[in-house]
C-alpha cells in the first residue's frame, strides 16, 4: 500500500520517518514519501491517482489543509469544526475518498501528556488552519476565553468563526501580530493565561515578542507547533524559564499517531515513531 505526506514545502517534513516506522513496528511493507504539492497544485494531483497503485492515504500540510475541502465531500464532523483536514483516507477497492483531522485530537494528546493542568485561557499566535485546530483542541481540553494574534487579522476570520463554534461556546478575540510586535507581545505576554500557542514561522518570533510572550510573561506552558527548525526562539525562552514546553514534535508524533490508525485499522507503536523523530532531529542539527 502508498501513502504520502503532500504540501509546500514539504523536504523538512518528518512524517515520511514517523510513518515508515509505524509500518515498520505493525510488520507492514507499506511505502509512505514526501511530495512537493504547492497551493493550487492539489486537485490534479489527486485525479492523477490511479486506485490500481494501491493509494490508501495522505497526509496533508500547508498550504493544503484547507484547499481539499472543495475537493473531497465525505469528511469526519471534526473537519467541518475546524473547517481544516490534513488526512485523506482512500476506501478499499476504489470507494472513494474522505477526509480526517487528527490536528485536533493529537494537539489535545500533546498538552495533556505534559500538563495535567486547568485549561481556561489561551493565546495562540497565528491563526491558519493549524490553529483552527490547536484552538478548538484547547476548548476540548476546557478553554473558555481563546485569543488569536495575527500578522493579518482580516484574514483571521475563518478561523475565529471555527473555534467560536465549539460546543463549549468559547469568547474568541483578534489581535494584530505586525512587523513591530512591541504592542502586540505586550499583550500576548499579559493575556495568556494557562497557555501560549505559536503557530508562526521562526522569523516572525522577533526578540521584543518572545520577551513580553515568555520572559517577562508568567504564562506556565508554551505550546510550539514548529518542530524543525528546533528550538525556536519561543521554545528556547520556555525552556530556560522553567515552562511546560509542548513541542512540534509532540504534535506530530500524536497526529501521525491517528493518522496510522485510520490508515492501517492498527495500533501505531507511538514511542517507536517518537524516538524515531527524534533521532532524525538530531541527525539535522
Amino acid at each position: 500500500m502508498r501513502c504520502a505526506v503532500l504540501g509546500d514545502p514539504i523536504a523538512h517534513s518528518l512524517s515520511p520517518v514517523l510513518h515508515r516506522a509505524a509500518y515498520a513496528a505493525l510488520g507492514l511493507d507499506w511505502t509512505y514519501e514526501a511530495i512537493r504539492v504547492p497551493a493550487g497544485g492539489l486537485a490534479d494531483f489527486l485525479s492523477s491517482l490511479d486506485d490500481a497503485d494501491g493509494w490508501r492515504g495522505l497526509s496533508l500540510t500547508m498550504p493544503l489543509k484547507r484547499e481539499v475541502l472543495d475537493l473531497v465531500a465525505a469528511r469526519s464532523p471534526r473537519v467541518d469544526l475546524a473547517h481544516a483536514a490534513n488526512t485523506v483516507v482512500f476506501g478499499s477497492g476504489g470507494s472513494g475518498a474522505s477526509l480526517d483531522n487528527t490536528d485536533l485530537p493529537g494537539a489535545a494528546a500533546a498538552v495533556r501528556e505534559r500538563f495535567s493542568g486547568d485549561v481556561e485561557r489561551v493565546t495562540i499566535l497565528g491563526a491558519g488552519a493549524t490553529a483552527s485546530s490547536v484552538g478548538l483542541a484547547m476548548c476540548d481540553l476546557g478553554a473558555r476565553e481563546i485569543r488569536l494574534l495575527a500578522r493579518s487579522p482580516e484574514r483571521a476570520a475563518t478561523t475565529a468563526a471555527a473555534i467560536a463554534a465549539h460546543a463549549s461556546a468559547p469568547t474568541v478575540t483578534v489581535g494584530a501580530l505586525g512587523h513591530d510586535a512591541r504592542h502586540d507581545a505586550d499583550n500576548a505576554g499579559h493575556d495568556t493565561g494557562e497557555v501560549l500557542v505559536s503557530t508562526i514561522p521562526v522569523a516572525a518570533q522577533t526578540p521584543d515578542l518572545v520577551r513580553r510572550a515568555v520572559t517577562d510573561s508568567a504564562v506556565p506552558v508554551v505550546f510550539e507547533v514548529l518542530y524543525d527548525p528546533w528550538p525556536t526562539p519561543l521554545a528556547e525562552a520556555a525552556e530556560a524559564g522553567g515552562r511546560v514546553l509542548v513541542s512540534g514534535l509532540d504534535l506530530l508524533v500524536h497526529q501521525a499517531a491517528l493518522q496510522v490508525e485510520l490508515f492501517t485499522g492498527g495500533t501505531a507503536a507511538l514511542e517507536v515513531m517518537r524516538e524515531a523523530g527524534a533521532a532524525a532531529l538530531a541527525s539535522r542539527a
